[in-house]
């Protein structure tokens, strides 16, 4: 199976309301309401697909034999950045929501990837190693501009925006083994969050601010979502398996739900929601082949 340019130092990849009743009525919202976006090899190929919440819907959005990773959403949810060794390497591109008008933002010899939306929308991080370690890079949504944010001998990945825009979470090497850090938009003030020696990796903020949920490799061969406040404090499991990979959580933009990737039917990588204590885990793909990194639309 052809490589993918995941995370150096953690797992590869193989292969308003008038009555009480009427806001009871509208207070979630349908499942065609609402949209995730995620990568699959169903096809035989790494492509960018688009489902509704509940699992239905799927659409492919990108059909050719590159591979396609890493889809994010734009703030009003109209387009979609990812990640295509289309051109021979890794470049970030990006395509209308419905797969329309493809475009590339970076243009280098280097692996970019990771591509992550500030949430007012005027700019996109992204992981690079144009400086022949990975750093986080800023641009904007044209491409233009690209700036960098860190600059150390660490990997430094996973860049996830705050809902404010002001800071962003990112995993680092920068301590010997994989950590989450928070830093300002700027770059500045890079703050470390877990302290442990397992490997900590994929932050993704809850909608309100003050949790993040991440990935942590405690054995070889397995990983569990986590769960904890945005200071670090009060790290809490929302998973728990003892040879499982359970990746890439997702948080609902209501709040009401995580999206993650798992292996834990023993064939292969599905997509699966789960409330954000951790219950309620259900499956909404079942696919042959891959499914995975699930990105809800804004």
């Amino acid at each position: 199976m052809t490589s993918t340019p995941r995370n150096p130092y953690v797992w590869l990849w193989v292969a308003s309301c008038a009555t009480t009743l009427a806001c009871n009525a509208s207070t979630e919202p349908s499942p065609a309401d609402q949209k995730i976006a995620f990568w699959s090899v169903r096809s035989g190929h790494y492509e960018i697909y688009v489902m509704n919440g509940d699992g239905s819907g799927v659409t492919p959005l990108t059909t050719d034999t590159a591979i396609h990773l890493d889809p994010t959403w734009s703030p009003d949810g109209r387009k979609i950045a990812f990640a295509t060794n289309r051109d021979g390497n890794y470049e970030v591109y990006v395509m209308n929501a419905d797969g329309s008008a493809v475009s590339r933002l970076t243009n280098d010899t280097a692996s970019d990837f990771q591509p992550a939306w500030r949430p007012d929308g005027t700019t996109i991080a992204f992981a690079t190693n144009r400086d022949g370690n990975y750093e986080i890079y800023l641009m904007n949504p044209d491409g233009s501009a690209p700036t960098r944010l860190t600059n150390d001998t660490a990997a430094d990945l996973d860049p996830a925006w705050s809902p404010d825009g002001r800071k962003i979470a990112f995993a680092t090497t920068r301590d010997g083994n994989s950590e989450i850090y928070v830093m300002n938009a700027d770059g500045s003030a890079p703050t470390r969050l877990t302290h442990d020696t397992a490997t900590d990796y994929e932050p993704a903020w809850s909608p309100d601010g003050n949790k993040i949920v991440f990935v942590k490799q405690t054995a070889p061969g397995n990983t569990d979502i986590y769960v904890m406040n945005a200071d670090g404090s009060g790290v809490v499991p929302l998973t728990n398996t003892s040879s499982d990979f359970e990746l890439e959580p997702a948080w609902s933009p209501d709040g009401t739900k995580i999206a993650f990737s798992s292996d834990r039917n023993g064939i292969s990588y599905d997509i699966y929601l789960m409330r954000p204590d951790g219950s309620g885990v259900t499956p909404i793909t079942n696919s042959l082949g891959t499914d995975a990194a699930p990105k809800w639309r804004p």
